[in-house]
């Protein structure tokens, strides 16, 4: 029997907190279809919601008090809202308890909440399970609570900006802003153009079925983690190259004054990290240009082009990501790339529907005939955001 993450987070509340809760709300991870490393850059994006949505089942409680369960835990956490900090609680809990005290230093009052979470969303994946958990999470508070904040797209951004402030600080992950967006603002058969810059955001068509094609998600079950220490120093060295370069942001460079800009900078290391993300904005342009004309073909090559810049430049593929990519293109695909934080996680390839089960058959041997471990390949659509469930 497929797994019901709904029925089985209200189950998992029942049993755990002797009553059913108030109700379930869910939020979806992502894929980001190319924009990699750009949001903390004040660049550009380009997320899908996945159809695989983390659920919570919650009810108020009238202490300050927080007791939360997963199915994909052990026991319960329970932490005081008034002693949330930077580290407390620990692990997985920290992304919740972090939304209501990022809420409350937004200005919101909020209240105690009991939490059982279960989800579809897979862990380590790169596809965004944090910000889904999270999202999920604050959209349980704005219903319970009376905040309002799913009613409008500008109470979702601002929903979106707490639960980036709660990853930030309480889970110390220093992640940009793309996924909260994604899965709080996202809409069914559209990527969301964000600009991270100034948090506008677009809808672009992004209905592959009608033109035979699909996107085929390839997590190559190689973990990342995006406190390990990696992510940071990527984001630390965007950052150091844009003082070198007297710029607020990397997004201020001009892509035709980018050879100039980068031999500006001290070392070889600034320079490919800089190349990476300044070429990568551009390359949402263009992707999204090619999308509104329906030209499938120049997605593809975009996607290659962008794997090859983080993989090169901005060093954070792996073996396993590599393989994914390269057997999917040599398959048909029309392109392939890595997708989110990297080191580890998910690649994904824009491909003929009719190619999904030979080229998933394809990774398959491919990462079997080098001794890694079996791949999880499944093909997406662009689904919808944060809701309220039951």
């Amino acid at each position: 029997m497929a797994h019901q993450p709904r029925s089985h987070a209200a189950e998992l509340f029942e049993r755990t907190f002797g009553s059913p809760p108030q109700g379930v709300w869910s939020a979806p991870g992502r894929v980001n279809l190319i924009g990699e490393h750009t949001d903390y850059n004040a660049g550009l994006c380009l997320p899908i919601a996945l159809p695989q949505r983390t659920y919570a089942a919650c009810s108020p409680r009238e202490d300050r008090r927080l007791r939360v369960v997963s199915a994909q835990g052990d026991a319960v956490v329970e932490v005081r809202l008034d002693e949330v900090a930077p580290g407390q609680p620990e692990g997985w809990a920290a992304y919740v308890a972090g939304v209501p005290w990022a809420l409350a230093k937004a200005g919101h009052a909020t209240c105690g909440l009991d939490v059982a979470i279960d989800s579809s969303v897979p862990l380590g994946a790169g596809l965004s399970s944090s910000a889904a958990l999270e999202c999920a999470v604050g959209a349980a508070l704005s219903d319970l609570c009376g905040l309002g904040l799913l009613d409008s797209a500008d109470g979702r951004a601002a929903l979106a900006a707490a639960c980036v402030e709660a990853e930030n600080t309480i889970a110390q992950a220093p992640t940009g802003g793309m996924d909260q967006s994604a899965a709080l603002l996202a809409t069914e058969g559209h990527a969301l153009l964000l600009d991270c810059r100034d948090q506008h955001t677009e809808q672009v068509p992004f209905d592959l079925a009608s033109h035979g094609l699909a996107l085929l998600v390839m997590d190559t079950r190689a973990e990342h983690a995006l406190v390990d220490g990696q992510y940071a120093e990527r984001r630390e060295s965007c950052e150091q190259a844009a003082r070198e370069l007297g710029v607020p942001t990397l997004r201020e460079v001009p892509p035709g004054e980018l050879d100039e800009r980068l031999a500006g900078l001290a070392s070889n290391l600034l320079r490919r990290r800089a190349k990476h993300v300044v070429t990568e904005i551009a390359r949402v342009e263009q992707a999204v240009e090619a999308l509104r004309d329906t030209n499938f073909e120049e997605v593809g090559r975009l996607f290659v082009e962008s794997h090859a810049s983080m993989r090169d430049d901005f060093e954070i593929s792996c073996p396993e990501l590599d393989t994914a990519v390269e057997t999917a293109v040599a398959e048909g695909a029309l392109g392939a790339r890595m997708t989110g934080g990297g080191f580890g996680g998910s690649a994904i390839a824009l491909l003929p529907a009719d190619a999904v089960e030979a080229t998933s058959a394809a990774v398959g041997q491919a990462f079997a005939d080098k001794g890694f471990r079996p791949p999880s390949c499944f093909a997406v659509t662009a689904s919808g955001a944060a809701v309220r469930d039951a």
